[in-house]
């Protein structure tokens, strides 16, 4: 999709997809599964961060890419980000399971220790980036499956709120791993072709990797910078229904979403678009368009980003945290790609084609396994 919000923005506008078969990942699913892989190998990440540790994970480097990028836009300068009232909330599923087969190959060599050890457990990317980047306050990594980053928003503010933090530097990454396709693709929920989002005939989702990351702080300590939104909402919620589905009537969804409004004293007719979570998996897409239609009377435009990108799991809560911003910031409503028939039981049909359109809230949905459901909604500046 691009390695600047400034061009995500242009794909989403120009209805790009970024998914497509493996080109930089060795997989045996390469040419028969689509993934949403960024094509920038480690070395040119490596490079471009002026990162030399052997054991630093793609997922650490994905993290820091988007970090530097969030923290430049900020202004924040060095002294704040070391600041102890500085915090770092990230969130990932996959850690340094990307380096499985190195680390393996480590331990059966008669040889001392692996580079990839330390750089192995979802920890290791924050732990990471606060000694890369001189660090002092809090730093805490979350793992909810596919809503961990939509927390780590949460948590950030949460801190912000209760006067335990400054600012917060919020956000998730995942890279692609054989741990994880071959698990999703054991639970045959991964599409042999592009995923439909909302589509009576979706076939399953498209992994992917990426990062994202942004910047909170309170508005009375930021007059004279541009703020670009405003986290107005939020809630987490769990139905506890089976480990890899939502509840048949989409009780965790709808809890979050309600949660959510009521935390930003909104009226479900006041949001404006909804990022759905919209997996393209058969539970996910029925039971929210369910949730949703119990949310709201009439249910506003909503689509699904992820069949511009594909499924970055712990990463996908912050990217389209972002998507939702842009939506704000420009006024914009990006479309659902793929979409052809509407699911039978709730006939809601995403936005197809790109809008210009007043947009004065956003809510964006992260539903994770276990039945773990957020909701964030970010309100115009």
């Amino acid at each position: 999709m691009g390695d600047t919000v400034a061009l995500n923005r242009q794909a989403l506008s120009s209805a790009h997809c970024g998914i497509t078969s493996l080109e930089l990942f060795p997989s045996k699913y390469s040419e028969t599964l689509r993934f949403g892989e960024v094509k920038i190998t480690n070395e040119q990440l490596k490079q471009k961060l002026a990162v030399r540790d052997q054991g630093v994970t793609r997922t650490t480097l994905l993290a820091m890419h988007a970090f530097e990028d969030a923290v430049r836009q900020s202004g924040l300068t060095s002294t704040e980000i070391s600041s102890y009232d500085t915090v770092l909330i990230g969130a990932n599923t996959v850690g340094g399971m990307c380096l499985t087969d190195e680390l393996y190959h480590d331990a059966n060599n008669d040889k001392e220790g692996s580079a990839y050890l330390s750089s192995y457990d979802i920890g290791s990317v924050n732990l990471f980036m606060q000694q890369h980047y001189g660090m002092k306050g809090v730093g805490n990594t979350i793992n909810t499956a596919c809503s961990s980053s939509a927390n780590a928003i949460m948590y950030g503010a949460r801190l912000i709120h209760h006067g335990f933090a400054k600012r917060a530097i919020v956000g998730g990454t995942d890279s692609l791993a054989k741990f994880t396709i071959n698990g999703f693709n054991a639970l045959h929920i991964l599409s042999p072709e592009i995923c439909k989002p909302f589509d009576q005939n979706r076939q399953g989702l498209n992994l992917a990797e990426g990062a994202g990351f942004l910047v909170l702080e309170r508005e009375e300590d930021v007059p004279h910078k541009k703020v670009y939104a405003v986290l107005s909402g939020y809630c987490n919620a769990n139905d506890a229904y089976h480990p890899s589905s939502l509840s048949d009537n989409g009780d965790g969804p709808f809890l979050a979403m309600q949660g959510a409004l009521s935390s930003a004293g909104l009226k479900p007719e006041q949001i404006s678009f909804v990022n759905a979570h919209g997996t393209a998996t058969g539970n996910n897409d029925e039971v929210e368009g369910k949730a949703m239609q119990r949310v709201f009377s009439t249910v506003p435009y909503f689509a699904s980003t992820k069949s511009n990108t594909g499924h970055a799991l712990g990463g996908s809560g912050a990217i389209e945290a972002v998507f939702s911003v842009l939506n704000l910031v420009h006024q914009e409503l990006y479309p659902s790609l793929n979409f052809d028939t509407p699911i039978e039981s709730t006939g809601l049909v995403p936005i197809q084609q790109y809008i210009q359109t007043p947009v004065d809230h956003v809510m964006s949905n992260s539903f994770g396994f276990g039945g773990n459901c957020s909701s964030l909604i970010f309100s115009k500046a």
